[in-house]
């Protein structure tokens, strides 16, 4: 595909370090020379500087021959022009934007995003993402990831497996005899840095992170199996209130009305404002490293500290700092990847990627075949892919123990109607299943070929 990227940022850098490693024709757009020459130093793409609104820009840039366009701006209204012209002058089949401010979201104004107003197919407003990933890790801290695929009615876990795992060096054929009524099944595993696909007869060890696809409803039961019951925070501050911490303290507000909630924002403003729209939320206006004010927001007695300012270094030390003065435990917020691999070692707990969550919303858009939805783990090392299977497909018919499926492939489960199905031998997949599954990257173009259209179903 040729893609256009505007905006040579965190999050574009991320998008265009994807999309060309799985030889796509990318092209990133920014103002800033310096950004571009860093993005084509590094990554397989051509670079432009200039507007990524400007017609004359886009046409630079390939736009006439472009299959999509990726707004990511920090700007929501270049964003928007930038789809706008993409589409009036070029054509361009697929705009994807992101879109910052709630306001242009809101559910009253849906039209404004149709092909007979602003013509953007796709918009992606990562601080609602992140949020709300941000919620299911206070709701369900034992889960190092946590993510819904087939209307929330499905869970992929991502858990580490510690010394005292219930069952560990436990063939996997054998957790499915031990829970049969368990709505749950291990799809891949992370361990020695590798992505491994799981057959029925291999083990967990200690220090494995497990991948697992659930129920909604079996989420906690399935925690426990795994040897993790912690309780959930009840007394959380959150340093930082952008439109994350916003989003995240306001829906704790309105779900969680016993959790006792505290907030500490540097920016006097942005504090008072956060104030007025909050009614039980203590807001303190100063820095997040500073220990005075940590202590006046209660931090040696919290459950949680959630740490989610626009800097992942105050959102480290401040991390580090609450578990040093008596937090139980704390989650922070890191967009930059070279940070990730050294958390256990600074004692950060859980941390969130928006990147990811970002760039998992893209990647949906840019798979073929019926792919309804698309979560990248481990750095894009695999994925969580929800797809539909239609009558073409070589999977309808045929039972799960005869499937030949590619290898480095693990389904894990199957939306029918509403009933969630876990995969047994005798299963057959139907059209219209929603198929569940977990690829390592290498396979992710055969999972595109087992559900895509063919040209005999029109």
């Amino acid at each position: 595909m040729k893609i256009i990227i505007c905006g040579a940022g965190q999050v574009g850098f991320g998008i265009a370090e994807r999309l060309s490693q799985e030889y796509n024709d990318v092209s990133v757009i920014d103002t800033s020379a310096s950004l571009i020459s860093t993005i084509t130093e590094l990554l397989d793409v051509r670079g432009y500087v200039g507007h990524g609104a400007h017609p004359d820009t886009l046409a630079q840039a390939g736009a006439d021959q472009a299959d999509m366009i990726i707004a990511v701006t920090l700007h929501d209204e270049i964003n928007m022009v930038a789809c706008q012209v993409a589409h009036s002058l070029f054509n361009v089949p697929t705009k994807i934007a992101r879109i910052r401010s709630q306001s242009y979201l809101q559910s009253h104004y849906s039209d404004l995003f149709s092909r007979d107003h602003m013509p953007i197919d796709v918009t992606i407003s990562p601080e609602v993402e992140v949020g709300k990933l941000v919620l299911r890790r206070i709701s369900f801290p034992g889960a190092t990831d946590i993510v819904r695929f087939a209307d929330e009615r499905i869970t992929m876990l991502a858990v580490e497996c510690n010394d005292d795992c219930p069952v560990l060096n436990t063939p996997l054929i054998q957790l499915s005899q031990l829970f049969p009524d368990l709505g749950a099944t291990v799809t891949g595993i992370y361990r020695d840095e590798k992505v491994i696909i799981p057959h029925s007869n291999d083990q967990i060890v200690a220090g494995d992170l497990v991948y697992v696809v659930c129920e909604q409803e079996h989420i906690r039961r399935t925690l426990a199996l795994f040897g993790h019951e912690e309780q959930e925070a009840r007394r959380i501050v959150i340093a930082g209130g952008g439109n994350i911490g916003f989003y995240v303290a306001k829906s704790i507000e309105e779900l969680q009305p016993k959790t006792r909630l505290k907030m500490i924002e540097n920016d006097r403003e942005k504090a008072v404002a956060v104030s007025d729209a909050l009614r039980n939320v203590i807001v303190l206006q100063g820095s997040a490293l500073d220990q005075n004010i940590m202590v006046q927001a209660d931090v040696p007695d919290a459950h949680l500290m959630v740490s989610l300012t626009n800097n992942d270094q105050t959102n480290i030390l401040s991390s580090v700092i609450a578990k040093q003065l008596g937090c139980q435990s704390n989650l922070a917020l890191l967009n930059n990847p070279s940070f990730h691999d050294v958390t256990k070692s600074l004692g950060i707990d859980a941390y969130i990627n928006p990147r990811a969550v970002t760039i998992s919303r893209v990647l949906q858009h840019v798979r073929k075949g019926r792919i309804r939805s698309v979560y990248a783990v481990q750095k894009g090392a695999a994925e969580v892919i929800e797809a539909e299977a239609l009558t073409t497909s070589p999977l309808v018919g045929t039972p799960f123990r005869d499937l030949d499926l590619p290898e480095g492939i693990r389904i894990g489960a199957v939306y029918r109607g509403d009933k969630v199905l876990r995969p047994t031998g005798d299963m057959k997949i139907k059209a219209n299943d929603r198929v569940i599954l977990f690829a390592v990257a290498s396979a992710v173009r055969h999972v595109e070929q087992l559900f895509r259209v063919s040209i005999q179903y029109f």
